[in-house]
């Protein structure tokens, strides 16, 4: 392979976006065999790896990150240029409001995807709690909502999404504390609601160790070891455990990740948006 292929440079980079073989194949709607191989054949004919592959994980090699930031430029390039012949009427912008638990974890690729297929669409993201982001959404202030499904609104569902209790490694288990010290979000949170109802069910003791509207405060206190979390799988940082019944935790309800559109949200650019959203996160 002699020249660098776009199509296999676009595998490569959707690859290194999600962390996953399958989960790329299925964004790019190939099978997973397909993207191996393909990366693979690369990967010889550079001579080095691209990716670092163990059985939970794909990570890219110094030489593959050096790859994939080309990877980028020449793909933005490509859809610039379709972009500009294509769809030249699309441009303008689009507010989008997101919890800041799904904008870390959920947000990055997609938008990076829609900016080099839009660049001339303008991206705002507002980072809010759910309950927060619903009178945004009513009174117009937000164009789309993505967020786990709140009443009264009328919504697409995008997936389920596990829930899992985080903790720290290397400190004591704090799990195994009676009353159990819990890090949750604020009141009207779906997690937390999810939470406090296995753990009634469970007979098991708790208190409120710590409460914050954003995903940072909640992390600080689990990574401080001082209690643990009920999170989205997604939200989880690689570096903290999940634990479940094994370590005597009762089992969490999954939480339904949804997208919403406002009334003003009829326009072009937050169609392929909405579009991108719903194509790049279902599951």
């Amino acid at each position: 392979m002699k020249k660098l292929d776009l199509d296999v440079l676009e595998m490569v980079v959707t690859v290194a976006d999600v962390g996953s073989f399958a989960r790329a194949a299925e964004l790019i709607h190939r099978s997973s065999s397909a993207v191996s191989q393909q990366v693979k054949t690369l990967e010889d004919a550079l001579g080095k790896p691209i990716f670092t592959r163990t059985t939970r994980n794909v990570t890219l090699t110094h030489d593959g990150s050096v790859l994939v930031e080309y990877g980028r430029k020449m793909l933005a390039m490509r859809a610039e240029a379709w972009a500009t012949v294509v769809r030249p009427e699309v441009r303008g912008s689009v507010t989008i409001g997101v919890p800041d638990d799904y904008a870390s974890s959920l947000l990055p690729p997609v938008l990076r995807r829609f900016a080099v297929a839009h660049p001339r669409v303008e991206i705002r993201v507002i980072g809010m709690q759910t309950t927060a982001l619903v009178p945004l959404l009513k009174d117009n202030t937000l164009d789309l909502a993505c967020f786990t499904r709140p009443k009264g609104i009328v919504c697409e569902k995008i997936r389920n999404e596990p829930m899992v209790w985080a903790a720290a490694r290397g400190f004591r288990s704090v799990w195994t504390d009676r009353p159990l010290p819990l890090a949750v979000f604020e009141h009207g949170s779906t997690a937390r609601a999810h939470a406090i109802r296995a753990l009634e069910k469970a007979r098991i003791e708790y208190w409120m160790s710590s409460e914050s509207p954003s995903l940072l405060g909640l992390l600080s206190v689990v990574e401080a070891g001082l209690a643990i979390a009920p999170l989205p799988k997604c939200s989880v940082p690689p570096h903290l455990l999940h634990l479940g019944e094994a370590e005597g935790l009762p089992p969490l309800e999954d939480v339904e990740i949804v997208l919403a559109r406002s009334a003003r949200s009829a326009r072009p650019p937050c169609d392929f948006l909405a579009e991108q959203l719903m194509r790049d996160l279902r599951s």
